[in-house]
């Protein structure tokens, strides 16, 4: 298996994927990496709505929006959708607020989970949640916070040190750049504003 820093730092979010069916034990593999995720008080009021059918994926699709800075450079392009979502529901009759630490624990397992086997992933928050309720029949008492769509890369996207912008851009070639801020910028030790001994 595959470092794990090394995976989380060739994680990037992908928005352009083949056309390439992905199993659907490793999707339930990756729903149980959420489910074993940190809850607070172990309430584990989340739930995991699974698209991988062809007709219903299509659906889904136009529910969802892609990359704000660079759009519609940054939609998929037809033939480049993902070939499955996992939709992060939270059941509201067992928590109504305070599940957004529960959802970012179980998204980043799925997420890392799924790169292990290959596969890409872009979470996406904004989207048409009637609709979606509406397509997939979600009952009034789960909220939908997100979505992970899935499926295997065809983009690899490259980091580059922040300069000022957090805007990622695509350059001639199509490649995504996505800026992140220099892990100095970041850290502090013992008190704040105080530097790692060199």
């Amino acid at each position: 298996m595959e470092n794990f820093l090394e995976l989380i730092s060739k994680r990037r979010t992908i928005r352009q994927f083949r056309a390439q069916t992905i199993p659907e034990n490793i999707l339930v593999k990756l729903v149980d990496l959420g489910r074993l995720a940190p809850s607070a008080a172990n309430l584990q009021p989340l739930e995991f709505l699974v698209v991988s059918d062809p007709e219903t994926r299509k659906e889904v699709f136009p529910c969802l929006r892609w990359a704000a800075y660079i759009n519609p450079a940054g939609d998929p392009k037809p033939g480049q959708e993902p070939t499955a979502y996992i939709i992060i529901l939270v059941n509201t009759e067992i928590r109504e607020k305070g599940y957004e630490y529960d959802v970012g624990a179980a998204a980043e397992n799925i997420i890392l989970g799924a790169l292990t086997q290959g596969i890409a992933s872009c979470w996406l928050i904004s989207v048409n949640r009637d609709r979606l309720r509406e397509i997939l029949s979600i009952p009034e008492k789960y909220r939908i916070d997100s979505v992970i769509a899935l499926g295997y890369p065809a983009e690899n996207p490259v980091v580059e040190d922040f300069s000022g912008s957090v805007k990622y851009w695509k350059d001639e070639a199509g490649v995504l750049h996505v800026p992140k801020r220099k892990l100095e910028d970041v850290i502090h030790f013992n008190r704040f504003g105080q530097k790692q001994r060199k």
